[in-house]
């Protein structure tokens, strides 16, 4: 039994969607429009009182012409080595200090031009994958197996559903319904999705909600992934929950999600931060309300451009780590001292602090 919220129906809330009045918020509708160019300053300083220490700091990477142009990364540091390391899907600054009493500083800055999209739903563009990318874009990652309870949702979901463009959006519905946004989450969540399912519990944060729909799509043989990356200016629609506060995004990591609908191309869906809507907009709003309606609409299908990706990549491992367990996903900043792993969830005491500024 998993729960009340896993046997939601999406039909009831689709059909709210059609019929709630738009807001003031007209339409978040993000469009394509002018390109923002943001440097992302990143900084970590570690007290290594006498011991060894490295750092992995992440980068944008990810690159896709209509939105996201990665440019350069530069670094200081009093580091032993230091050099960009790019892998599959991601790429990051690892730096090395031998024991030492100082501390051990690295200021990474990477450059990034990004800018709002919207994808015309109903059109057709040709856009296809290729039998290897569907086969790598489908398959299971250590939190986000696409077997037991997992099929299984995805196909109660997605059963009478025609297309990619209706089951994708029938996935998009379901989590947006059928979960909730859980403020005593730390970081970003986990994003153990079996696990959330077979619990029944449905809560969370961006990493678990929005792995849900990536996972439930893969389920259903929809190409996804997560996109990860950090708030970086306020939104213009007006949603102070939808955009960063203040040029000190160090916790303003936020992890998309895209799925590929064949004929279409990628679809931007974002349906944890409809949740954030709901839990943090105007102190709290019902699901039904128009601002929360209007937010919900958008943000399948569009991507507002106040938020910069840093990669898609799944199961980290970070070379050289005393841990070498793999990462769930790599959004923040990490270090170890002595070849103890800190806590990237506690900057303070880390200690790396990340800014973000736009270049006119």
């Amino acid at each position: 039994m998993i729960g009340r919220r896993r046997v939601l129906a999406s039909g009831g809330a689709a059909a709210l969607v059609a019929m709630a009045p738009r807001g003031l918020w007209a339409g978040y509708a993000p469009q394509a429009g002018a390109w923002r160019t943001f440097e992302i300053v990143t900084r970590v300083e570690l007290p290594r009182g006498g011991k060894t220490a490295q750092a992995w700091v992440p980068v944008p990477s990810h690159r896709d012409d209509t939105w996201t142009v990665p440019d350069r990364n530069l670094w200081v540091n009093n580091a032993d080595e230091v050099k960009l390391v790019e892998g599959e899907g991601t790429a990051f600054v690892q730096a090395r200090w031998a024991a030492g009493e100082g501390p051990a500083v690295l200021e990474v800055t990477s450059r990034v031009a990004t800018r709002s999209r919207s994808v015309a739903l109903e059109a057709s563009t040709g856009a296809t994958l290729t039998g290897a990318e569907r086969a790598e874009l489908t398959a299971p990652t250590e939190l986000l197996p696409t077997d037991g309870i997992v099929l299984e949702t995805a196909q109660g979901i997605v059963a009478g559903r025609a297309g990619d463009l209706e089951k994708a959006r029938a996935i998009y519905d379901w989590v947006v319904e059928s979960t909730e946004r859980n403020p005593e989450t730390r970081g970003c969540g986990l994003g153990d999705i079996a696990s959330m399912l077979h619990m029944g519990d449905l809560t969370g944060k961006c990493a678990d909600l929005n792995a849900l729909f990536v996972g439930l799509c893969r389920a259903a043989g929809l190409p996804a992934r997560d996109l990860y990356g950090l708030r970086v200016a306020p939104s213009d629609f007006g949603y102070r929950a939808l955009g960063a506060g203040s040029e000190n995004v160090t916790g303003a990591q936020h992890c998309r999600a895209e799925v590929f609908v064949e004929g279409t191309g990628w679809v931007p869906a974002d349906p944890a931060d409809v949740r954030k809507v709901v839990l943090q907009e105007d102190g709290g709003l019902s699901l039904a309300d128009a601002k929360v309606q209007d937010a919900r609409r958008g943000l399948f299908g569009a991507a507002e451009g106040n938020w910069l990706c840093l990669n898609t990549a799944h199961d980290v491992v970070l070379p050289g780590a005393a841990d070498d367990a793999p990462l769930p996903f790599l959004m923040y900043p990490q270090a170890e001292i002595g070849g103890e792993r800190l806590d990237e969830l506690a900057p303070d005491a880390f200690v790396y602090t990340i800014t973000a500024r736009e270049l006119t």
